[in-house]
């Protein structure tokens, strides 16, 4: 079952039959398969709601669609990654983790911003305070995090969402924190 590899084998080679595969670009066979993954997951997910069909489409239609594209593009991209021209072959960097914590960190900040945690104590703080404390936070993925690039940057990002999610499609949701509204 699994073979050992020998010091000059890489990891972009695969034994099959009697002939060596090799993967021309690393990157795009990774992210071929997370496609196909991710859009399996959805495609199967979907069909816990009524698809429906194109003249009534139900709630599951859609992220079905999308999952079972997402799959066919997840594909073409890994089958395409043996046949890439890279000359090195295109490998796989280091996880970036710090810009990866942040990122993912800011979304979630954003989140128990946006709405509170009240099993936490922490209450809604609405969605301009969560919008700075997103793009504050994401801006600390860069090396060089300039906090005034990211003020304005929130500034600018608060005042546009807050025009088209409030004002232009009349969204209801906590815009300020709860305590400065009562």
């Amino acid at each position: 079952m699994g073979q050992s590899r020998g010091p000059d084998q890489n990891l972009d080679t695969q034994q099959v039959g009697g002939d060596t595969v090799k993967l021309a670009s690393q990157k795009d066979f990774f992210s071929g398969l997370m496609f196909t993954i991710v859009g399996l997951s959805f495609a199967i997910g979907a069909t816990n709601f009524e698809v429906g069909n194109a003249a009534r489409m139900g709630p599951g239609y859609f992220p079905l669609l999308l999952g079972v594209l997402l799959t066919i593009l997840g594909t073409l991209i890994t089958v395409q990654s043996f046949r890439s021209k890279a000359p090195d072959g295109d490998p796989i960097g280091r996880i970036a983790w710090r810009p990866l914590g942040f990122v993912l960190g800011a979304n979630l900040a954003f989140g128990a911003l946006l709405v509170g945690l009240p099993s936490l104590g922490i209450p809604a703080m609405g969605f301009i305070v969560a919008i700075f404390g997103l793009v504050i936070i994401a801006g600390y993925a860069r090396p060089k995090c300039d906090i005034k690039e990211s003020l304005i940057l929130a500034t600018l990002l608060a005042v546009g969402s807050y025009g088209a999610f409030v004002y232009m499609l009349n969204l209801q949701f906590p815009v300020w924190p709860a305590f400065l509204t009562a």
